[in-house]
């Protein structure tokens, strides 16, 4: 039986991350032009190591994640939520994996382009979520090296 994940998603204690939730903080960190690129994803990073973020929204020292996943771009909901937990679950194992390398930031991933549905027919197929990933765990890359 799978160990279930406590009610708000990500726990600060374990992996230093909190979820962006309310508009004012998206709209923040989307004022500032993407940071790094990938086929389907932009990733926009606010940093917050010298400032609690441009309108204060970001205070108490965590490292913030959003994802934003746009009905444009993937018009099933079990594709945007298939889309949204592994931007998630990605962040999350990569804030693991780098510790203090990781950046004092808010970031925020949208999705900027569909996956193809010839290449991708089923809605939450095994090989869009392999292919999500592996894009994501790209993304976070750069992330961690460019800042």
């Amino acid at each position: 039986m799978p160990v279930c994940a406590p009610p708000g998603g990500l726990t600060p204690a374990a992996d230093g991350l909190q979820r962006i939730r309310h508009r004012a903080q998206f709209d923040a960190v989307l004022a500032s032009a993407p940071a790094v690129k990938t086929m389907h994803f932009a990733l926009h990073l606010v940093d917050l190591s010298a400032s609690p973020g441009p309108d204060g929204s970001f205070a108490g020292g965590r490292r913030w994640i959003g994802a934003l996943v746009p009905k444009r771009w993937a018009r099933r909901a079990v594709t945007r939520n298939l889309l949204r937990r592994q931007i998630y679950e990605v962040a999350r194992e990569m804030a693991r994996a780098h510790g203090s390398a990781w950046p004092q930031a808010a970031m925020v991933v949208r999705l900027r382009s569909a996956f193809s549905r010839q290449q991708y027919p089923s809605a939450a197929s095994d090989a869009l979520r392999r292919a999500a990933r592996q894009e994501l765990q790209r993304l976070f890359q750069g992330a961690c090296h460019g800042a």
